[in-house]
C-alpha cells in the first residue's frame, strides 16, 4: 500500500496533536504524501458549541476555525511525517496570510481540507491550504507553524 493510500481515523490523528474536542477540528486525514500535503476532513455538525452564538437565527462555521482545521490537518501531516506520533511535540501557530473566506460552511456540510507544504526552516512549515464542501471553495489561506518539543513544557504551569 503506498503511503498516500493510508488514511488516519480519529483516535490516529488524536496520537499526532495535542487537541481534543470541541478544539478537535480534523476527524480524517487522507491523501498522504509525507512532508508534502494531505487531506482533512471535518464534519460540521449543529452540535457544535460555536453554533450557539455564531449565529443563532442561520449557523455558520466561523472562519477562523475553518483555518485552525487547515492548521491541524498540517500540523498532523507534519508529526505524521516526522515520526512524532509517540512524542511530546505541539505545533504552534505562526502566521496567517491571504485567508480568503468565499462561501458560509453550515452545519450537515463536509469538510475537505487539502494542505499544501510550501516550504520548511528547520522546525518552521509554511503550508497552503482550501477548504471545499464539495467542489465548492469555502476558504482557503498561507500559514506558518513551528513545531516545538512539548517535553521542556512539562511541569511549567
Amino acid at each position: 500500500m503506498a503511503e498516500n493510500d493510508i488514511e488516519l481515523d480519529v483516535e490516529q490523528i488524536k496520537k499526532l496533536l495535542p487537541h481534543r474536542p470541541p478544539m478537535l477540528l480534523v476527524e480524517r486525514l487522507s491523501h498522504i504524501t509525507p512532508m508534502e500535503g494531505a487531506t482533512g476532513w471535518k464534519a460540521v455538525s449543529i452540535n457544535e458549541p460555536h453554533f450557539q452564538g455564531h449565529f443563532p437565527d442561520y449557523a455558520v462555521m466561523p472562519g477562523v476555525l475553518i483555518v485552525e482545521a487547515m492548521a491541524q490537518t498540517a500540523g498532523a501531516l507534519v508529526v505524521h511525517s516526522l515520526g512524532f506520533a509517540r512524542e511530546k511535540r505541539i505545533v504552534y501557530f505562526m502566521t496567517i496570510e491571504k485567508a480568503r473566506f468565499r462561501k458560509p460552511v453550515l452545519p450537515g456540510s463536509l469538510l475537505r481540507m487539502p494542505v499544501k507544504a510550501l516550504r520548511r526552516r528547520g522546525p518552521v512549515w509554511r503550508f497552503e491550504g482550501q477548504a471545499f464542501v464539495g467542489e465548492q471553495l469555502c476558504a482557503e489561506a498561507e500559514f506558518s507553524a513551528m513545531i516545538h518539543d512539548g517535553a521542556d513544557e512539562a511541569g511549567s504551569e
